[in-house]
C-alpha cells in the first residue's frame, strides 16, 4: 500500500500564522551578505535582480552546462531517452530543495545556484569514471579527484565567474553520498580560510568527504541531493531491467520515488522549521539509511552496473590521459587538447590570475576529460587511437 505523510496540523498552522502575520522565522541567507572574490559592479544585486540570481544566471550560461545533458547518472552505455541523464538530476534537485526551502522561509535562489552547479564538475561515466579519474591523477600527482571539489574548479578557476562564496561552498559541501541525521553549516567568512579547505581536499582523500556547506540552504541541497536520487535510481533501474521496483524495501519512507520525496520532504520541513539546522528524526533517517544500503546492493554495486566501464571506459580513459599529456609535453598544438580544450576555454573572456594554459599540464588533462561527456569521450578515444582494440558498445531500444 502507498504511504504519503502530511505535515502536522500544528506545524501547518504554525507556518500559515507566521506568514500571515509577518513573523515567519528567518534564517536563511541574506543577498547583501553575498562574498564574492570580486567587487565588480554588474553583480550587485538589483530589486529585479537579487544578489543569488546573478550566480544562476552565471551557472546555467557556464559553456560546460550544456554538457549535463550526455553525462551518465547512473547507467552507462544504454540508448534510452527516458532514464536520468546528470541534466535532469540537478533540476530535480533545485526543485525538492526550493520546496523546502521555500517553507522554511530560506533563500530559494541561492538553493537553486547551489543545487544547479552542484555537479557541472562530474565528469563521464558518473562516480565509476570518477574513480578512474581520480586513480590517474594521483598516480602522476599525489593529488585526489572529486566532483564536487572540481565543480569549484569549473565555476571559480577554470571560468572565474566571481560566483558568491556562499554557492560555491555549498558545492563544495554537497556530498550526496554522505546522509546525516542532522546538517548544520559551518560559516565561512572569507575566500582565503575557503581556498584552504579546498586545497586540502585535493591532498586528504577523507577531509574531501567532511566538508559543509556554510549555510542553511547549502544543507538543504545536502540531504535534497540524496532525496532526488533515491528513487529515481530505482525507477531507471527497473527501465533498463537491473532491478524492478518490486525488489527494494518500503520501510518507513516507501519504496517508490513519489512516496520517498514526499515522505522525506515533509519530515525535513517538520523537524527543521525554524531551527539553525536541517534535520530528519531519527526513524526517518534510519529508513533512508536502510533504503540507500538497498541502492547499493541491488544496483550500484551490481556487476550489471560497472563490469561493461570496467574492461572498456577505465583502460580507454588511462590511454588518454597519458597522449594527452604528452600532447601537452611536447607541445603540439594539434591535439584536442588544445584544439578542443584550452583554445575553447580561452575564447570566454573572464578576468584571470594567470592564463589558463599555464595550468600544470596533470591539471589541464584532468581538467579536459572531466569536461567531457560520454559520448564524447568515446569519440576522442576513436579519434586519438583509431587502431585500438577497445570499443564502447552501447546496449539500443531492441537490444
Amino acid at each position: 500500500m502507498l504511504k504519503y505523510e502530511s505535515l502536522s496540523a500544528e506545524r501547518t498552522r504554525q507556518i500559515e500564522t507566521e506568514k500571515r502575520d509577518g513573523t515567519f522565522a528567518r534564517l536563511g541567507t541574506e543577498d547583501a551578505d553575498a562574498i564574492r572574490r570580486a567587487a565588480v559592479e554588474g553583480d550587485r544585486g538589483t530589486v529585479w535582480r537579487p544578489a543569488f540570481v546573478h550566480d544562476v544566471d552565471k551557472i546555467l550560461h557556464c559553456p560546460y552546462y550544456n554538457r549535463y545533458s550526455d553525462k551518465t547518472q547512473v547507467f552507462s552505455l544504454i540508448k534510452n531517452d527516458d532514464i536520468t541523464r546528470r541534466s535532469l538530476h540537478v533540476q530535480l534537485v533545485s526543485r525538492i530543495a526550493r520546496t523546502i526551502g521555500s517553507a522554511l522561509n530560506l533563500n530559494v535562489d541561492l538553493i537553486e545556484a547551489i543545487a544547479l552547479g552542484h555537479d557541472i564538475g562530474h565528469p563521464p561515466f558518473a562516480h565509476t569514471g570518477e574513480s578512474y579519474l581520480d586513480e590517474l591523477y594521483c598516480e602522476h600527482t599525489g593529488r585526489h579527484f572529486y566532483h564536487n571539489i572540481h565543480s569549484v574548479r569549473v565555476l571559480d578557476a577554470i571560468y572565474p565567474l566571481n560566483v558568491s562564496l556562499q554557492t560555491l561552498a555549498g558545492i563544495a559541501g554537497h556530498n550526496g553520498e554522505v546522509e546525516l541525521e542532522e546538517y548544520r553549516p559551518v560559516p565561512i567568512g572569507d575566500f582565503g580560510t575557503f581556498d584552504r579547505i579546498i586545497e586540502r581536499a585535493y591532498t586528504d582523500r577523507a577531509f574531501a568527504r567532511r566538508i559543509q556547506p556554510s549555510t542553511l540552504e547549502g544543507s538543504v541541497v545536502q540531504i535534497c541531493d540524496i532525496i532526488a536520487y533515491l528513487g529515481k535510481d530505482r525507477q531507471d533501474a527497473a527501465r533498463v531491467h537491473v532491478a524492478d521496483e518490486s525488489a527494494f524495501e518500503g520501510g518507513e519512507i516507501g519504496a517508490l520515488n513519489a512516496e520517498i520525496i514526499n515522505n522525506l520532504v515533509v519530515n525535513v520541513i517538520e523537524n527543521s522549521y525554524g531551527k539553525p539546522y536541517i534535520r530528519l528524526d531519527a526513524r526517518h533517517f534510519r529508513a533512508l539509511q536502510a533504503s540507500k544500503r538497498d541502492n547499493y546492493a541491488i544496483i550500484y554495486e551490481s556487476a550489471a552496473t560497472r563490469a561493461r566501464l570496467d574492461v572498456t571506459a577505465k583502460p580507454m580513459m588511462r590511454e588518454m590521459y597519458g597522449q594527452l599529456l604528452e600532447d601537452l609535453r611536447q607541445g603540439d598544438r594539434r591535439s584536442p587538447i588544445f584544439t578542443h580544450h584550452i583554445d575553447y576555454v580561452g575564447r570566454a573572456h573572464y578576468r584571470r590570475r594567470a592564463p589558463y594554459e599555464q595550468t600544470e599540464p596533470n591539471q589541464l588533462v584532468v581538467d579536459y576529460i572531466a569536461s567531457m561527456t560520454d559520448d564524447y569521450f568515446i569519440d576522442l578515444h576513436r579519434y586519438l587511437f583509431p587502431q585500438s582494440p577497445l570499443r564502447v558498445e552501447y546496449r539500443g531500444y531492441f537490444d
